[in-house]
Formats: structure tokens, sequence, C-alpha cells
């Protein structure tokens, strides 16, 4: 126990744990909405597409945080509009509008001034994370999951069924774009947190989990959500002791304990189909 405290005898590890307690929640609650609606190449599109907007915003000397959701909106409505105006399908768009906008900021890298180190935003640098970064992630960390709360239930309905939502009422254009804009934020936080790359893990590998583990939407979202919080501790501990990245030992971590869940998840894991072939023959 004094080895696993230890780190957080420094101010910097405990505001690392915050920061990233926070966006681990926030992007696994999505991760869960994500996996349901098989809309992974999403996040993993936004994702890279914020890079431009985190240059441009940085080289006007604006919070970073407004270009890189401006960014991730656009590269989300980009796509849209080719898949509706063309015979290019939603994720051939999603492919193309993303990488182009990821090439484009490492481009924009060499020819604009800018504060913005290419280090930290494809890895994050949540350990050394600056006061005005670490509200703003706040602020929008806690903002996605203020959102959730309130409307998390239309957003379940929508991703099961968008067409029984639509029956009853609700506004199904208006929930995929406040889905779009959650994402966007989600990313804006974790950029800050584990960089551009790393943060499609937090989007995707937590609601994998859940979905292994349960076939119910709540406790899929608790257990997506524990695995997140775990892997952020345990990820920045391990950074401490073994002096590693922390974004990619708390990713590792994750990936870990999918891995778990894969072999010994009690009804979806292979084990468990495999017992059921030995049974059946």
């Amino acid at each position: 126990m004094e080895a696993l405290l230890a780190p957080f005898a420094h101010d910097f590890m405990r505001e690392a744990l915050l920061i990233g307690s926070l966006v681990a929640t926030a992007c696994a609650l999505l991760s869960c909405y994500i996996v349901l609606k098989g809309w992974s190449l999403l996040g993993d599109a936004i994702a890279h597409a914020v890079l431009p907007g985190v240059v441009i915003a940085s080289a006007l000397g604006f919070p970073i945080a407004i270009g890189a959701f401006a960014a991730g909106m656009a590269c989300a409505l980009s796509a849209g509009f080719v898949q509706s105006h063309s015979r290019v399908k939603e994720d051939a768009a999603l492919g193309v509008v993303f990488t182009g906008m990821f090439a484009a900021g490492l481009v924009m890298l060499a020819f604009l001034t800018t504060e913005a180190h290419i280090t930290h935003i494809l890895f994050g640098n949540i350990l050394g994370i600056e006061a005005e970064d670490f509200w703003q992630t706040l602020a929008v960390g806690g903002a996605v999951l203020a959102v959730l709360a309130v409307k998390g239930r239309d957003l379940v309905l929508f991703c099961f069924d968008a067409g029984h939502a639509r029956s009853i009422g609700l506004n199904v254009s208006a929930l995929r774009y406040l889905f779009l804009a959650l994402l966007s934020a989600a990313v804006v936080a974790g950029v800050q947190a584990v960089g551009v790359i790393l943060v499609v893990a937090l989007l995707i590998t937590p609601g994998c989990i859940g979905y292994l583990l349960s076939d119910r939407f709540g406790r899929m979202a608790a257990i997506a959500a524990g695995s997140a919080l775990l892997s952020n501790a345990a990820g920045i501990v391990l950074s401490f002791h073994f002096n590693v990245s922390p974004a990619g030992s708390i990713v590792l971590v994750l990936s870990g304990l999918f891995a778990l869940a894969l072999v010994f998840a009690p009804q979806h894991g292979l084990l468990a189909a495999r017992r059921r072939i030995s049974s059946a023959g």
C-alpha cells in the first residue's frame, strides 16, 4: 500500500489522477453508446481530426479546447455531407475526411508558429498539464457527464432503435448532433490527458469490456466506467514507478482488462463459448 500511495504525495500526481479519472469516466460512458451504435470508427475519426483545430487555435492564441471541438464537429459533419451527396458510404467518407484533416494538421505544424508540442498533442501530458488546461479539461469533462445524466436515456433509445425513438416523439436528428457534440467534447478533454492517438482507446475499449460482461446497459456502463477508472489509477502508478509514458500505461492496463474479459466473461467469453460447444457435442 505504501508503494501504491507514494506517487500521490505529489501535487502533480493528484491532479493527474483527478483529471484522468474525469476524462476516463466521460469517455467510458460514451464508449457504451459508441459500441452499441457501431460508431467506433467515428470516435477514431474525431480523435485524429482535432489536430488541425489544436494547431490553429494555439497559433492564434485561442484556447485549444475551442479549436479541437470545432475541428471534431467539422469532421463528423463533413463526413455526413460526403455520404449524403455521393455514392461513398459513411465509413469510407469518415476515413477520407479524418485522414485528410490529420495530415493537414501535421503540415500546419511546419508552417505555423505554435506553442503546441507535437508529442503532447499526440500522446498527452497528464503529468505536466498547465493550470489553464487543467480547468478547461475539468469543465469540459464535467459538462459531458452533466449532459449524459440529463439526456442519457434518450441517447440509449436512439442507439438501440432510432425508429422507435422517432415514433415516440424524440428528435432523432437533434440527438445525433448532441451525441456528436458530446463525442467531440470528450475528445477535447482526452487530448490533454492521453493525446489524440490514445484517446481512441478510452472511447472504445471500456464499452467493449462492459459489452462482454453484461447484457444490461446500466451494468455495462458501470463496468465500463469502473474499468476506465481502474486503468487510469493503475497506469499513473505504473508510470511513476517505471518512468514510462502515463498514457501508454493507462491504455496498456485497459487493454489487459479487455483481454481478461474476452477470455473469462461468464456468458460471452472465449472459455464460455468453448464450454457451450463441448456440452453441445
